[in-house]
């Protein structure tokens, strides 16, 4: 990832985190694929009413979908709301998917999603990363590692 894709993430004014992710698995490789929604769904995550708890995306027939995303039905929407917890396909391109694909086969791989985001177009974009699950001291370790940063923080600010 680029500065500039970096800025544009920044300063969305819808960042959707999965805060778990991180601390639950080790990201090797990332990827940035448009959402195809329906409706009202765009509305409901532009009110940043979005949910990535509990996410994760597959590989169906050749297409990436992302399953157990919730996105709240819009406040303003009438008997044309969305369902909250479908399955949602994602847009990435056949070498992308194929390189998910062959990566994933292989045991503890699997792709999670990291960030909604709205792009400068005004079109909701997700990170996915390809990860491989953390092992008990793996998550200890970024624990500790927090928690140094943090005292590192604190101490910075009392010698200022």
């Amino acid at each position: 990832m680029n500065k500039e894709e970096e800025l544009i993430r920044k300063k969305s004014p819808v960042n959707i985190r999965n805060k778990k992710a991180s601390f639950e698995y080790l990201f090797i490789e990332t990827f940035t694929a448009g959402i195809v929604l329906t409706g009202t769904e765009i509305k409901s995550i532009r009110m940043g009413k979005a949910s990535l708890v509990d996410t994760y995306c597959t590989i169906i027939n050749g297409e990436m979908w992302v399953k157990g995303m919730n996105v709240s039905p819009y406040f303003y929407g009438s008997y044309n709301n969305h369902e909250m917890k479908r399955d949602r396909k994602l847009l990435l391109t056949k070498r992308e998917i194929q390189k998910l694909a062959s990566a994933t086969k292989q045991t503890g791989y699997t792709i999670v999603p990291l960030l909604i985001f709205i792009d400068q177009k005004g079109r909701a974009k997700m990170d996915i990363a390809l990860c491989k699950g953390k092992k008990e001291f793996d998550k200890r370790q970024t624990l500790k590692e927090k928690e140094d940063k943090r005292e590192m923080d604190r101490a910075m600010k009392v010698y200022k």
